[in-house]
């Protein structure tokens, strides 16, 4: 465990390049080779020898899943997903219809895409948390057809975790890939996987690069970076739980981002040394970097905080309440003692895919809206087209265009 201390300023690395062209040579490759070019890359990368009829997983597999689980586990994922399902129902909203002073009436609404690839990491460990977050928002955006794909693992097979998962969120599409490669599926379509309209779901470096590239031809839900937690201490928070929340986000990988923040020195001095402690016990964070960041005072570090729009913001001690409405900039706020980082992983209700690298500054959560596009329906009852016609044709006709304007007078 390394920890930083600095005063009233904060860093965050340059993303790595030079993956730009690796990862465009696979986007092509999978175009013009389809199912092979994807049976061949996942060869290559997971060290998964596949056959063609491999390469989805089939029903019974699917559905036998569940009845692997560990019953804590099971109960874990329904709670998850009926908590996601309430939040993801509750942020849609009507049509709005206005009608206007010449008589037209514009209505704009909300429609799903028909279809949306998920993306779930490999790697590391299982995410079925990622199924529940990205599934989950689809369906209750109204998306028709979701497939999602993960990274085989030993023996070429998939997880259980992740196909009970699937099955718990109503999927029963599911593809053995990952990497660039299934980006680039799910973009373009091969022989056995229909093409999408949206790909949301974190990943490596090659992911979130592939997603940059195919992104015109579907749309994404962002580009992410290494997870990020910020954690603005002021008096009476517990060190130990401060830096056990920042540990948990370490868990992510070691290029995690974690900061504490605090005009209370003891207090970070305290959480400084309990995470150095808790680290040494805790393999999955060894690695782990820490910046420690003194302010003049708490509205110093929500300042501060805003400037690094962090993934996740956590404040905790006495002043936690009276300082949360000054937070602008963060994918999610979490508020008090008890509100840990790590429930918006699961089961909170929240949705963990969010902003990274500072794009909290314009960038949302996943939400209904990510798989949801407006369009406008225009009605013009008798007798609006010939009030409207004299000034849409006045100004078409100053753009250089005068079939737009006759094409409105012809209706007046």
């Amino acid at each position: 465990m390394r920890v930083a201390r600095t005063r009233g300023t904060w860093s965050r690395p340059e993303a790595e390049a030079g993956l730009s062209m690796e990862v465009a040579a696979i986007v092509t490759e999978v175009r013009a080779g389809g199912d092979d070019a994807v049976l061949a890359l996942t060869e290559r990368f997971d060290k998964a020898e596949l056959a063609p009829e491999e390469l989805r997983v089939d029903a019974n597999e699917l559905e036998s899943s569940v009845g692997i689980l560990e019953p804590a586990v099971l109960e874990g994922l329904r709670t998850a997903v009926a908590n996601v399902r309430e939040v993801a129902s509750a942020q849609l909203r009507d049509p709005a219809r206005v009608r206007l002073p010449a008589g037209q009436e514009v209505e704009v609404a909300e429609l799903p895409v028909r279809r949306a690839g998920v993306y779930v990491p490999g790697g590391r460990a299982p995410y079925p948390s990622t199924v529940v977050m990205c599934a989950v928002t689809a369906r209750a955006a109204g998306v028709d057809e979701i497939a999602v794909c993960a990274p085989p693992g030993p023996g070429g097979r998939s997880h259980p975790v992740i196909l009970a998962a699937c099955v718990l969120c109503g999927v029963t599409e599911v593809y053995r890939m990952g990497g660039a490669q299934a980006i680039a599926a799910l973009a373009y379509g091969t022989e056995s996987v229909a093409p999408v309209d949206v790909i949301v779901g974190p990943g490596n470096a090659y992911v979130q690069e592939a997603k940059r590239q195919v992104v015109g031809r579907v749309g994404i839900d962002g580009v992410a970076g290494p997870s990020e937690v910020a954690v603005v201490a002021t008096t009476g928070a517990d060190p130990e739980l401060v830096a056990l929340d920042l540990l948990a986000q370490a868990e992510h990988g070691e290029d995690s981002l974690l900061w504490c923040l605090s005009p209370d020195a003891g207090l970070l001095d305290a959480v400084g040394a309990a995470a150095q402690r808790l680290g040494r016990e805790r393999p999955s964070v060894k690695d782990a970097s820490l910046q420690l960041i003194d302010t003049e005072d708490a509205r110093e570090a929500v300042r501060l905080a805003d400037e690094i729009a962090p993934e996740h913001l956590e404040l905790v001690g006495e002043e936690a309440e009276a300082l949360s409405d000054r937070v602008r900039r963060a994918g999610c706020l979490f508020v008090g003692a008890a509100a840990a980082t790590a429930f918006g992983d699961y089961v909170a209700g929240s949705n963990h895919v969010l902003p990274t690298g500072g794009a909290a500054r314009f960038g949302s959560a996943l939400s209904p809206a990510t798989f949801r596009r407006r369009m406008a329906r225009v009605s013009l009852p008798r007798g609006a087209a010939a009030r409207l016609a004299p000034a849409g044709a006045a100004v078409a006709r100053a753009e250089g265009f005068p079939v737009h304007a006759e094409s409105m007078e012809r209706r007046a």
